[in-house]
């Protein structure tokens, strides 16, 4: 058995609980040319919490590495209580910071050193930047939906859900500013499987080539 729903991207579950004959949703998520769209967030929550129910998670440190005037990873997903910890791998100074009201801060980072642990505690998403490099940025999305992952390099992927109606959203850090996150709601059924399909429009990425006359900062 197959549906078709539009405006859903790639799910994967943490911590979901077995399920004797899961549904399977199939999703490829496409630009507006109809490229693979990389590093879409997507989050589903239950209608009916009975279907997942919430677990207690312990609190998780994620790195955030700086590599040839790069953030690694681009896009990073953490849970409330989590804590990022920046590591300079560079053989320049790099300098941190965000404005975003869900966390602000800054760290001065020379060649080697790590800072010291931040906790994001509000959920929302934090644009990270360099104020030494200018093309370097990278995010965090902050959620405390049951739910959530990123599509892969082409776009697509697969994951197994309990039976029942979720709600899902869907966001990524180049589509237009202002703009509402794309929404939708799927029903699923026990050995169902459902294929998804979303087009996202983006703009530009921002992240541009090195700044060299900074590099030695």
């Amino acid at each position: 058995m197959k549906r078709t729903l539009a405006g859903v991207a790639a799910l994967s579950v943490l911590g979901m609980a077995t399920a004797a004959a899961p549904a399977e949703l199939a999703v490829r998520v496409v630009d507006a040319r109809g490229a693979p769209v990389t590093d879409a967030v997507v989050t589903a929550v239950p209608r009916d919490a009975r279907v997942f129910p919430v677990v207690a998670i312990a609190p998780k440190t994620h790195v955030i590495d700086q590599r040839n005037e790069t953030f690694i990873p681009y896009i990073e997903v953490f849970r409330p209580g989590d804590t990022v910890v920046f590591h300079n791998s560079d053989h320049t100074r790099h300098h941190a910071y965000s404005f975003a009201p869900a966390r602000q801060f800054e760290f001065v980072l020379a060649p080697g050193e790590s800072s010291t642990p931040l906790q994001l505690d509000q959920v929302g998403v934090i644009a990270v930047g360099c104020n030494t490099h200018d093309h370097m940025i990278t995010y965090f999305y902050v959620t405390d939906a049951p739910v959530t992952t990123r599509t892969r390099g082409d776009g697509v992927a697969r994951v197994d859900l309990p039976a029942g109606a979720w709600d899902v959203r869907v966001w990524h850090p180049r589509q237009r500013p202002g703009s509402a996150d794309a929404a939708g709601a799927v029903t699923v059924a026990d050995g169902a499987t459902v294929d998804a399909a979303f087009t996202v429009p983006l703009l530009p990425d921002p992240r541009g080539a090195p700044d060299r006359e900074r590099s030695s900062y």
